[in-house]
Protein backbone atom coordinates (compact mmCIF):
# COMPACT_ATOMS: atom_id res chain seq x y z
CA UNK A 1 0.00 0.00 0.00
CA UNK A 2 1.65 3.34 -1.51
CA UNK A 3 0.97 6.49 1.16
CA UNK A 4 -0.99 8.03 -0.99
CA UNK A 5 -3.16 5.40 -0.61
CA UNK A 6 -4.39 6.29 3.03
CA UNK A 7 -6.05 9.23 4.49
CA UNK A 8 -7.00 11.07 7.49
CA UNK A 9 -10.45 12.40 7.32
CA UNK A 10 -11.40 15.64 10.28
CA UNK A 11 -14.30 13.88 11.41
CA UNK A 12 -16.50 16.41 13.89
CA UNK A 13 -19.79 14.52 13.85
CA UNK A 14 -21.57 16.37 11.09
CA UNK A 15 -23.09 15.90 7.68
CA UNK A 16 -19.98 17.23 5.69
CA UNK A 17 -17.50 15.20 7.50
CA UNK A 18 -19.72 12.28 7.19
CA UNK A 19 -19.79 12.64 3.58
CA UNK A 20 -16.15 13.16 3.79
CA UNK A 21 -15.46 9.97 5.59
CA UNK A 22 -17.82 7.80 2.65
CA UNK A 23 -15.75 9.58 0.38
CA UNK A 24 -12.19 8.17 1.54
CA UNK A 25 -13.88 4.82 2.28
CA UNK A 26 -14.58 4.92 -1.67
CA UNK A 27 -11.36 6.21 -2.44
CA UNK A 28 -8.69 5.10 -0.53
CA UNK A 29 -7.36 1.77 1.05
CA UNK A 30 -6.89 2.69 4.55
CA UNK A 31 -8.96 5.67 6.57
CA UNK A 32 -8.77 7.10 10.33
CA UNK A 33 -10.32 9.89 11.62
CA UNK A 34 -9.80 12.73 13.87
CA UNK A 35 -12.13 15.01 15.92
CA UNK A 36 -11.39 18.05 17.92
CA UNK A 37 -13.13 19.14 21.54
CA UNK A 38 -11.89 22.96 21.18
CA UNK A 39 -14.88 24.16 23.95
CA UNK A 40 -17.58 24.18 21.17
CA UNK A 41 -21.04 25.10 21.90
CA UNK A 42 -22.31 22.46 19.91
CA UNK A 43 -19.93 19.66 21.61
CA UNK A 44 -22.73 17.09 21.33
CA UNK A 45 -21.48 16.49 17.67
CA UNK A 46 -18.60 14.81 19.68
CA UNK A 47 -21.22 11.99 20.55
CA UNK A 48 -22.54 11.47 17.41
CA UNK A 49 -18.90 10.55 16.07
CA UNK A 50 -18.88 6.47 17.52
CA UNK A 51 -22.19 5.96 16.44
CA UNK A 52 -21.91 7.35 12.76
CA UNK A 53 -18.18 5.32 12.10
CA UNK A 54 -19.86 2.14 13.88
CA UNK A 55 -23.11 2.30 11.53
CA UNK A 56 -20.66 3.27 8.55
CA UNK A 57 -19.46 -0.03 8.81
CA UNK A 58 -22.40 -1.86 8.17
CA UNK A 59 -23.23 -0.39 4.99
CA UNK A 60 -20.60 -1.62 2.81
CA UNK A 61 -18.51 -4.50 3.95
CA UNK A 62 -15.33 -2.73 2.13
CA UNK A 63 -15.80 0.22 4.17
CA UNK A 64 -15.14 -1.86 7.36
CA UNK A 65 -11.81 -3.59 5.92
CA UNK A 66 -10.93 0.13 5.27
CA UNK A 67 -12.02 1.98 8.29
CA UNK A 68 -8.81 2.39 10.83
CA UNK A 69 -8.44 4.01 14.30
CA UNK A 70 -10.22 7.37 15.89
CA UNK A 71 -8.55 10.04 16.93
CA UNK A 72 -10.08 13.41 19.54
CA UNK A 73 -7.16 16.08 20.34
CA UNK A 74 -8.35 18.66 22.87
CA UNK A 75 -7.46 22.15 21.61
CA UNK A 76 -8.85 24.14 25.06
CA UNK A 77 -6.88 27.81 23.85
CA UNK A 78 -9.36 28.13 21.45
CA UNK A 79 -12.15 28.57 23.92
CA UNK A 80 -9.58 30.74 26.43
CA UNK A 81 -8.97 33.09 22.94
CA UNK A 82 -13.23 33.38 23.12
CA UNK A 83 -14.67 36.00 21.55
CA UNK A 84 -17.33 33.65 19.48
CA UNK A 85 -20.83 32.18 19.29
CA UNK A 86 -19.45 29.21 18.17
CA UNK A 87 -17.67 28.90 21.52
CA UNK A 88 -19.65 30.90 24.39
CA UNK A 89 -23.25 32.12 24.33
CA UNK A 90 -23.25 35.26 21.89
CA UNK A 91 -25.87 35.98 19.93
CA UNK A 92 -25.64 34.53 16.12
CA UNK A 93 -25.10 37.78 13.92
CA UNK A 94 -23.20 39.76 11.47
CA UNK A 95 -20.08 41.41 12.88
CA UNK A 96 -18.44 44.89 11.49
CA UNK A 97 -16.06 42.47 9.23
CA UNK A 98 -18.86 40.90 7.18
CA UNK A 99 -18.06 37.58 8.99
CA UNK A 100 -20.50 35.74 11.12
CA UNK A 101 -20.18 35.51 14.69
CA UNK A 102 -20.04 31.87 14.50
CA UNK A 103 -16.32 32.16 13.09
CA UNK A 104 -13.58 30.85 14.86
CA UNK A 105 -10.37 32.79 14.27
CA UNK A 106 -7.81 30.29 12.84
CA UNK A 107 -9.74 27.10 13.62
CA UNK A 108 -9.35 25.03 10.37
CA UNK A 109 -5.60 26.17 10.21
CA UNK A 110 -5.49 24.65 13.39
CA UNK A 111 -6.85 21.84 12.74
CA UNK A 112 -5.16 21.41 9.37
CA UNK A 113 -2.08 21.93 11.25
CA UNK A 114 -2.85 19.15 14.15
CA UNK A 115 -4.13 16.90 11.47
CA UNK A 116 -0.45 17.26 9.52
CA UNK A 117 1.07 16.48 12.95
CA UNK A 118 -0.93 13.48 13.71
CA UNK A 119 -0.78 12.04 9.93
CA UNK A 120 3.06 12.38 9.90
CA UNK A 121 3.48 9.84 12.93
CA UNK A 122 0.35 7.77 11.28
CA UNK A 123 2.09 7.61 7.74
CA UNK A 124 -1.01 9.50 6.22
CA UNK A 125 -0.27 11.40 3.30
CA UNK A 126 -3.81 13.00 2.89
CA UNK A 127 -6.38 15.12 4.96
CA UNK A 128 -9.67 15.27 3.88
CA UNK A 129 -11.72 17.99 5.06
CA UNK A 130 -15.69 18.96 4.82
CA UNK A 131 -14.65 22.98 4.07
CA UNK A 132 -16.74 24.38 1.42
CA UNK A 133 -16.44 28.08 -0.59
CA UNK A 134 -20.27 27.18 -2.04
CA UNK A 135 -22.53 26.85 0.63
CA UNK A 136 -20.44 27.86 3.51
CA UNK A 137 -20.80 31.23 6.44
CA UNK A 138 -18.23 33.41 4.97
CA UNK A 139 -15.28 31.77 6.85
CA UNK A 140 -11.85 32.54 5.14
CA UNK A 141 -10.36 29.38 6.38
CA UNK A 142 -12.79 27.14 4.38
CA UNK A 143 -11.69 28.77 0.93
CA UNK A 144 -9.58 26.66 -1.57
CA UNK A 145 -6.86 29.37 -1.87
CA UNK A 146 -6.26 29.62 2.03
CA UNK A 147 -6.04 25.82 1.99
CA UNK A 148 -3.42 25.76 -0.98
CA UNK A 149 -1.20 27.80 0.99
CA UNK A 150 -1.74 25.85 4.26
CA UNK A 151 -0.74 22.87 1.86
CA UNK A 152 2.51 24.56 0.90
CA UNK A 153 3.54 25.45 3.98
CA UNK A 154 2.97 21.95 5.88
CA UNK A 155 4.62 20.33 3.08
CA UNK A 156 8.04 22.50 3.59
CA UNK A 157 7.71 22.77 7.33
CA UNK A 158 7.10 19.20 8.30
CA UNK A 159 9.50 17.66 4.79
CA UNK A 160 6.79 15.80 3.81
CA UNK A 161 4.34 15.61 1.12
CA UNK A 162 0.98 16.50 2.36
CA UNK A 163 -2.33 16.85 0.83
CA UNK A 164 -5.37 18.11 1.67
CA UNK A 165 -8.58 17.06 0.14
CA UNK A 166 -11.44 18.97 0.05
CA UNK A 167 -14.51 16.97 -2.05
CA UNK A 168 -16.98 19.64 -0.86
CA UNK A 169 -15.02 22.46 -1.93
CA UNK A 170 -17.30 23.34 -5.09
CA UNK A 171 -20.25 21.51 -4.24
CA UNK A 172 -23.88 23.52 -2.58
CA UNK A 173 -25.43 21.45 0.58
CA UNK A 174 -28.07 19.88 -1.95
CA UNK A 175 -25.05 18.66 -3.85
CA UNK A 176 -24.08 16.93 -0.71
CA UNK A 177 -26.57 14.84 0.06
CA UNK A 178 -26.51 13.97 -3.58
CA UNK A 179 -23.23 12.96 -3.32
CA UNK A 180 -24.23 10.77 0.28
CA UNK A 181 -26.99 9.03 -1.78
CA UNK A 182 -24.84 8.44 -4.84
CA UNK A 183 -21.21 7.07 -2.15
CA UNK A 184 -23.72 4.97 -0.04
CA UNK A 185 -27.24 4.78 -0.75
CA UNK A 186 -30.39 5.84 0.91
CA UNK A 187 -28.95 4.05 3.92
CA UNK A 188 -26.10 6.63 4.43
CA UNK A 189 -28.80 9.50 3.29
CA UNK A 190 -31.16 8.01 6.75
CA UNK A 191 -27.71 7.51 8.90
CA UNK A 192 -26.84 11.33 8.30
CA UNK A 193 -30.33 12.28 9.22
CA UNK A 194 -30.59 10.22 12.65
CA UNK A 195 -27.13 10.49 13.70
CA UNK A 196 -24.71 13.39 12.64
CA UNK A 197 -25.00 16.91 14.19
CA UNK A 198 -24.75 20.46 12.09
CA UNK A 199 -26.86 22.74 14.36
CA UNK A 200 -24.99 25.53 15.61
CA UNK A 201 -27.19 25.68 19.49
CA UNK A 202 -26.17 21.49 19.72
CA UNK A 203 -30.22 21.13 19.83
CA UNK A 204 -31.17 17.49 19.23
CA UNK A 205 -34.92 17.66 20.57
CA UNK A 206 -36.41 19.18 17.35
CA UNK A 207 -36.86 15.94 15.12
CA UNK A 208 -36.88 17.54 10.98
CA UNK A 209 -36.96 15.81 8.15
CA UNK A 210 -33.24 16.80 7.12
CA UNK A 211 -32.02 16.15 10.58
CA UNK A 212 -32.05 17.27 14.71
CA UNK A 213 -31.38 21.01 14.97
CA UNK A 214 -33.13 24.28 16.72
CA UNK A 215 -33.75 25.10 13.10
CA UNK A 216 -32.93 28.79 12.74
CA UNK A 217 -29.49 28.84 13.06
CA UNK A 218 -27.33 29.49 10.09
CA UNK A 219 -25.68 25.81 10.40
CA UNK A 220 -29.59 24.43 10.29
CA UNK A 221 -30.64 26.46 7.35
CA UNK A 222 -28.30 25.55 5.26
CA UNK A 223 -28.70 21.84 5.59
CA UNK A 224 -32.70 22.38 5.23
CA UNK A 225 -32.80 24.58 2.16
CA UNK A 226 -29.80 21.61 0.75
CA UNK A 227 -32.23 18.68 1.93
CA UNK A 228 -35.50 20.55 -0.10
CA UNK A 229 -33.43 21.43 -2.78
CA UNK A 230 -31.74 17.65 -3.50
CA UNK A 231 -35.64 16.24 -2.63
CA UNK A 232 -37.15 18.19 -4.73
CA UNK A 233 -34.73 18.03 -7.96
Amino acid sequence: MSAHQTALVLFSGGQDSAVCLAHALTHYARVETLGFDYGQTHKIELNCRANLRQHMLTLNPDWADKLGDDHTLSLPALAEIGGTALIGDGEITMLDNDLPSTFVPGRNLLFLTYGAALAYRRGLHVLIGGMCETDFSGYPDCRRDTLDALQLALEKGMQSDITIETPLMYIDKAATWALADRLGGPDLVELIIEESHTCYRGDRSQRHDWGYGCGDCPACDLRQAGFEKWKNA
